[in-house]
């Protein structure tokens, strides 16, 4: 899984937002706010990643369980899904 293209990233004041760019804005009105941990797991999912890869890079970024940090990565791969941001 990955981020579609038309997204883009970035770093406003204390707050990490995600706004579509080019076309992508025709379709998706508005911005998204991540907190630290969905943006660390954003920019994994720049490139193709499978869920695996995801947890292991938690778990080693983060103090955290691997039961924990699966349902938190599976929470949010489930929201980007539903706002169709993955491909």
């Amino acid at each position: 899984m990955k981020i579609k293209e038309g997204f883009v990233l970035r770093q406003v004041a204390d707050a990490t937002i995600v706004v579509p760019a080019g076309k992508t804005s025709l379709d998706f009105n508005g911005m998204i706010t991540l907190n630290d941990t969905a943006a660390f797991l954003w920019k994994l999912l720049e490139e193709d990643r499978d869920e695996a890869s995801l947890v292991k890079a938690m778990l080693a970024e983060y103090d955290v369980d691997e039961d924990t940090a699966r349902a938190g990565i599976e929470r949010f791969v489930k929201k980007l899904s539903a706002e169709g941001l993955l491909v």
